[in-house]
């Protein structure tokens, strides 16, 4: 009779694991029965816009909640590290490739080619530098997400008061929509490639936009379905630039030596500078930060949040490792083809594919639509992302509950409004670079609005808790940090002094530079014991 129960007793646990486990390998999409979510819990959520509803998550436990509670119990007892699970790594990896799309997109890749065909193979070494400096800014945005259960515009909305909260809202949308432009405009120049020039480009932006809108409907069937179709973009965009890669057949030793030593001179400092300054986009710190949040987790229970991040932390060092070779793939095709050429000064990303084509021809498959093929998966991938990234900025900014579809429209639309009228007005290749000029230096403009609050956010016990950075983390990142933001301030300094003449026009920069100056510092500043300083000051003047 024992031995009967003990039978039974055992199936029923086997049973119940098994269950557990095949609801780890699918999105949730309603609660299972005997599994209480906290109805309390949810109803308080309703009050405030989420990045992803409850039902949305993807549940990565694989243990029934006493068995969680069990292990963090000993784990914390024992100051251990939890074991590793490739299964949990699995149901972890998404969000890390869905960031890295940011440094795939069609504006990397032109800075990309640029730094090739002038360059050589000499910035490479700073190409993987930079990847690593980017990766860094990611991994504090996904511990932001992690640690808090809340994204970066969610937690800027609560520490800045309401004009700081709305100016940065505002920078992030101009960031966004400016990128937006780059990605949509490279979609459309691959599309007009693909169909031999019959599609114009303003063709290509509608056919663009229309395609976003039906690849975000996949996340309707869960939030895999997007991710599967992110890694199916990723691999498009891998296999094409590393079939030109071996069609170009480079230089092995100049290859290393280039990602080894480090080379920099006179004549190639503006691309270097393009190079690091294509790595941080301020739209993707957002974006990573909710993200993260598309699994079941509990930040209030430290052992499921130390697993979280050592998960992620894995994920998207794979992932952007992944974006590092295929940035490499170009550089390297255009250092062989263009380098010390009278084309390297002229190429850009709608001259490309013909100059590859004069250059190298092509076999089963010409370059010409190779090149035209990996663009459009890096154009597709980025839009997509794109509005993403959109949604959680104007959602967590403005705590706004609106339909998902709706967002998207209303993100979809200041950029693609926008984008066509660059399309029907910018149609030729010198103004499409013109263009993308400005569009790099209104990214560069905005790096400092996303990059301050998230070093400061992380740094705050009161937000992170036993998670937040230590000091040595911190002089990193801050270092880290400042460097973004002098080199990009070079390369805002260095276009600005070639394209702005005249008095009014240089006095009218000097107060927005002003302006900028101390909207910086007040983010850098705001908390410190030097600020409260400076307004105990004002304050006693005024009184």
């Amino acid at each position: 009779m024992a031995a009967h129960a003990g039978a039974g007793t055992a199936a029923h646990a086997e049973a119940a694991r098994a269950d557990d486990e095949a609801r780890a390998l699918l999105p949730a999409s309603a609660p299972v029965a005997g599994h209480d979510d906290g109805g309390e819990e949810e109803e308080e959520e309703d009050l405030e816009e989420r990045a992803f509803e409850a039902s949305e998550k993807v549940i990565v436990s694989l243990s029934s909640d006493d068995a969680d509670a069990d292990l963090e119990a000993q784990l914390a007892s024992s100051s251990g590290s939890p074991p590793f699970s490739w299964r949990k790594l699995w149901l972890y990896t998404g969000p890390g490739f869905l960031m890295s799309i940011a440094f795939l997109d069609p504006g990397n890749l032109e800075g990309d080619l640029q730094a090739g065909a002038a360059a050589g193979d000499t910035l490479l070494w700073l190409l993987m530098w930079a990847t690593a400096m980017g990766l860094l800014v990611q991994l504090l945005a996904a511990r932001l997400g992690v640690a808090t259960g809340r994204h970066l515009a969610e937690l800027c909305r609560d520490e800045y008061p309401d004009w700081a909260r709305r100016a940065l809202w505002l920078m992030a949308e101009v960031a966004m929509v400016g990128a937006d432009i780059q990605e949509v405009i490279g979609s459309a120049i691959a599309i007009k490639i693909l169909s031999r020039g019959y599609l114009p480009l303003w063709a290509g932006v509608v056919i663009t936009a229309l395609d976003c809108f039906i690849f975000l409907s996949l996340e309707n069937y869960g939030v895999r379905k997007l991710e599967a179709v992110f890694a199916v973009l990723i691999a498009t965009m891998a296999v094409s630039f590393a079939w030109m890669f071996t069609d170009t057949k480079p230089n092995g030793k100049d290859l290393l030596v280039g990602i080894l030593v480090p080379k920099l001179s006179s004549k190639t400092i503006r691309q270097a500078v393009g190079v690091v300054g294509c790595v941080i986009m301020p739209h993707n710190v957002f974006l990573h930060s909710a993200l993260v949040q598309s699994r079941k987790i509990d930040p209030k229970k430290e052992y499921q949040v130390r697993e979280a991040l050592r998960y992620y932390s894995i994920e998207s060092t794979v992932a952007l490792a992944i974006s590092f070779m295929i940035n490499l793939f170009v550089t390297t095709v255009f250092a062989k083809g263009f380098y010390g050429t009278k084309e390297a000064g002229s190429i850009g990303l709608e001259n490309a594919g013909q100059y590859l084509q004069e250059k190298f021809g092509g076999g089963f498959l010409p370059i010409l639509y190779i090149w035209g093929i990996g663009l459009l998966a890096a154009g597709q991938s980025s839009t997509i992302t794109g509005t993403y990234a959109g949604q959680f900025i104007m959602g967590g900014f403005l705590n706004l509950k609106l339909k998902k579809w709706l967002r998207a429209l209303i993100t979809r639309s200041f950029a693609i409004i926008p984008t066509i009228v660059v399309a029907l007005f910018f149609d030729s290749s010198d103004a499409l670079d013109v263009l993308n000029e400005w569009l790099n230096v209104l990214q560069s403009i905005q790096i400092p609005f996303a990059l301050i609050p998230l070093i400061t956010l992380v740094s705050k016990e009161q937000v992170m808790g036993v998670f937040k950075i230590g000091h040595k983390m911190q002089a990193v990142t801050w270092t880290v940090a400042a460097l973004l933001i002098t080199i990009n301030g070079y390369l805002l300094l260095d276009f600005f002094s070639s394209e702005i003449r005249g008095p009014l026009y240089g006095s009218v920069l000097c107060v927005a530079v002003l302006a900028y100056v101390a909207f910086v510092l007040y983010l850098i500043l705001r908390g410190t014991e030097i600020s409260n300083k400076i307004i105990l000051a004002i304050r006693k003047r005024l009184s």
